[in-house]
């Protein structure tokens, strides 16, 4: 019971197979009180839906991230419920078919700022509005490695980037004035409905398989994301802030694919 007595807000779930699905779960399984947030439109019925797979089912609060007046009725209300909670995960991203494939300079302005102001900015967003509610808690990141280009990933990669640098300066804005930590968790790839976005997923699948040390699975290793954010919500992360952990099987030390020893019949 890591999360024994915890209260946790948890944006991005979409459908058992989001990250973030993972991570309530998990998280209740743990011993947390959870509330969902949905998206605008067709993504909150789509949390509905999937908060009916947890148990107990989880109250589901719309929320878009790039209204203001949204964020603070969520507040609001989280006040009202709670009075503080522990932490919150950030698993919001969204970029216009423009910024992900095709020619990364052609992308209109108006369309990179929407995917900066959901995908980056609402980080910061969010950590302003709910840090007074929840001092010495947590806040954890869904990112994905923006240290590197990924083939079609285009504009989604600048905007993880950012979110990156925004994890740091909020984990230092918000650590000394109320002892919140801040932190993300680089994944290997997942197949999920944000994944199905990107042209040539496969191609994502083909490097894990061919450079990730451990071995790493497309369709189950978001448990082991899971894990990763209940110890960063926990007491026992309590030091931890700033940090980008990794959780892609070691994939991103590998400079050239493994080489993987080939076994005789008979050995171990």
């Amino acid at each position: 019971m890591w999360l024994k007595d915890k209260k946790l807000l948890i944006t991005g779930v979409v459908s058992k197979q989001s990250i973030a699905y993972h991570i309530a779960k998990l998280a209740q399984e743990e011993g947390a009180e959870i509330i969902l947030t949905g998206g605008p439109g067709r993504s909150s019925r789509l949390t509905d839906k999937a908060a009916q797979s947890l148990d107990p089912i989880p109250d589901v609060i719309p929320m878009d991230v790039t209204d203001k007046e949204q964020i603070k009725e969520v507040r609001d209300e989280l006040e009202h419920r709670w009075g503080k909670f522990d932490g919150f995960l950030h698993s919001i991203a969204y970029a216009p078919t423009s910024c992900i494939g095709g020619n990364f300079a052609d992308a209109p302005w108006e369309d990179v700022a929407k995917s900066f102001q959901v995908s980056s900015f609402s980080l910061a967003a969010l950590g302003s509005a709910f840090a007074p509610l929840m001092p010495g808690g947590s806040i954890v990141a869904l990112d994905f490695d923006a240290t590197k280009v990924w083939e079609n990933y285009n504009w989604m990669g600048v905007c993880k980037a950012g979110l990156e640098s925004v994890s740091r300066y909020l984990a230092k804005d918000l650590g000394i004035r109320f002892g919140i930590r801040v932190n993300s968790i680089a994944s290997g790839p997942l197949r999920t409905i944000a994944a199905k976005a990107i042209p040539a997923f496969k191609s994502f699948e083909d490097m894990w398989r061919d450079r990730a040390i451990l071995d790493w699975s497309v369709s189950e290793d978001a448990a082991e994301v899971a894990g990763t954010a209940v110890f960063l919500f926990s007491d026992f992360s309590r030091k931890i802030t700033g940090e980008m952990i990794h959780v892609d099987g070691g994939f991103h030390i590998m400079g050239s694919p493994v080489m993987r020893p080939e076994h005789t019949e008979g050995e171990n």
